[in-house]
């Protein structure tokens, strides 16, 4: 069996770009053309810069995905900040483990999911938009929960929390839907933090300061 898998179609450009990002890109090149055309010079520099920054921040590459049972991908490209067993949990029914991801505004965002199963609840709550990587962000900042169970029966949470500068939050699945490991399902804009709740015995391969990427790198295996 071929050790690794694409549950998506392959990119037809060089350098793709996810779709939320096209009236970004759109609003920055027009309002550069406005300038260009006025004969200010500086700021239709400065927002074609800006234009190609948004390009780059929307950058969708495509993944192969690991597919050996059980394996346990990262939703995320950025760093490992938390990888730690906790006792009580919003997004969890007792003891499990826990996975945060730090996304600078530099990393891929596009998120993926992390193991195959079926979506048995979404939940999007409002909140704040403290500091990706500070501890209180998780529970207080805008924040979208995914519910999954595994075709084994075990319970999984991803959930999308907005950073900082973050202000919106995009998910593409819903409840009920069945759901394959790499599979691109949201991302967040400019900046924020992927938390991934698993079961109590979850046999981790990562640790807090890892550079983990979405779809390729495996987190560990659920036994």
């Amino acid at each position: 069996m071929n050790p690794y898998e694409g549950p998506d179609r392959p990119s037809v450009t060089a350098f793709p770009i996810a779709k939320a990002g096209f009236p970004f890109i759109y609003a920055s090149a027009f309002a550069s053309a406005i300038f260009a055309l006025l004969g200010l010079k500086i700021p239709a520099i400065l927002l074609l810069g800006a234009t190609l920054f948004i390009c780059f921040f929307f950058r969708d590459p495509d993944r192969v995905i690991p597919a050996s049972p059980g394996a346990v991908i990262s939703p995320a490209d950025g760093r490992i900040i938390v990888a730690e067993k906790i006792g009580l949990s919003a997004f969890y029914k007792g003891p499990c483990f826990k996975i945060s991801i730090f996304m600078n505004i530099f990393n891929v965002h596009v998120n993926r999911i992390v193991q195959e199963g079926e979506v048995v609840k979404i939940d999007y709550r409002p909140g704040k938009f403290y500091s990706a990587d500070q501890d209180k962000a998780g529970l207080e900042n805008e924040h979208n929960a995914v519910f999954i169970k595994t075709e084994s029966g075990r319970e999984l949470c991803i959930v999308q929390v907005a950073g900082l500068i973050a202000r919106r939050i995009i998910c593409t699945v819903q409840k009920g839907e069945v759901v394959k490991r790499g599979q691109k399902f949201g991302l967040i804009c400019f900046g924020s933090r992927l938390d991934v709740y698993l079961p109590e015995d979850f046999k981790v391969e990562v640790a807090p300061g890892d550079k983990v990427k979405a779809g390729e790198t495996l987190l560990g295996e659920i036994i």
